[in-house]
């Protein structure tokens, strides 16, 4: 069955009752705001030019979508690229649909859910998106992941990537490497030997497997010939993993045992205790 996703776009700018949108208005430019809480950082310089050459023959088809300040004026919600297109050819007028009823967690909700339809996000502001939704507004990541039409552990493994470093995060906005890329580099403990293979990622372009299995070896490099698992062991490793949203390994031996939960953040530390502390309550 196809994902569809959460409450898709159309149901964040729409009401079948009528009364919270206004019609479609023609509002000045410069009485416009960026988002506060826009998630996309970069621009794609082509992309620009062509959607400005568009909008330079055929106007903008589109209106943007905004909402009413305090202090006057419009905040931007949706159509950030549009609104620059037409500041970009000087236009001091552009069409725009005012809602009065979008309140701050809505608004990123509404970028992060057109960027993703768009698919205009990288990686890491998508993750950011999704932190910032979780930190500032107390989404679950149930409700994230309902939102975007994702299960939770996809969101887990989007936030651990924020776990890197800053050069490795703008390697990844810059387009170095894939986010495949990086959550291969997060199977390594030590900092700096994660910063090296990056580098080489970079210089010698390796591929995502080819990557996945050069961490391995840095990791564990007398890692013994694996056994086969016990189909039980396994299935509930699986269990524990969906339930987590990481990575879980049980290894069992002959009287005894241990269970590894892996974390890549204080945050992230913090979140799997809140679902193993006796009466704790689970971000989920």
């Amino acid at each position: 069955m196809e994902k569809r996703l959460g409450k898709g776009l159309e149901a964040l700018i729409s009401d079948d009752s009528g009364k919270d949108i206004e019609k479609v208005a023609k509002v000045r430019l410069s009485d416009i705001i960026p988002n506060r809480f826009q998630p996309r950082k970069t621009f794609d310089p082509a992309k620009m030019t062509e959607l400005i050459e568009s909008i330079r023959s055929k106007g903008v088809i589109q209106p943007i979508l905004v909402r009413p300040c305090q202090q006057g004026g419009y905040e931007l919600i949706a159509g950030e690229r549009r609104f620059r297109a037409a500041q970009e050819l000087g236009f001091s007028e552009i069409p725009a649909i005012i809602r009065r009823d979008i309140n701050d967690p809505d608004s990123l909700e509404i970028s992060i859910i057109e960027n993703i339809q768009r698919a205009e996000l990288n990686a890491i502001e998508e993750a950011r998106g999704y932190q910032e939704l979780i930190e500032r507004f107390e989404y679950t990541l149930d409700k994230v992941g309902q939102m975007v039409g994702k299960d939770k552990t996809t969101i887990s493994n989007s936030l651990r990537l924020l776990a890197l470093s800053a050069d490795i995060l703008l390697m990844i906005e810059e387009g170095k490497m894939s986010a495949g890329h990086a959550k291969a580099l997060l199977y390594i403990s030590n900092e700096q030997k994660r910063e090296k293979l990056a580098k080489a990622i970079e210089k010698k372009g390796f591929s995502v497997r080819e990557t996945e299995e050069i961490a391995r070896r840095i990791e564990e490099p007398r890692r013994p010939i694996k056994k086969e698992k016990d189909p039980e062991i396994a299935r509930m490793e699986e269990d524990l993993q969906h339930r987590f949203g990481t990575k879980v390994n049980i290894l069992q031996g002959k009287k005894r045992g241990r269970i590894e939960i892996q974390y890549f953040s204080n945050d992230d530390l913090s979140r799997l205790m809140r679902f193993l502390l006796p009466g704790g309550q689970a971000n989920n």
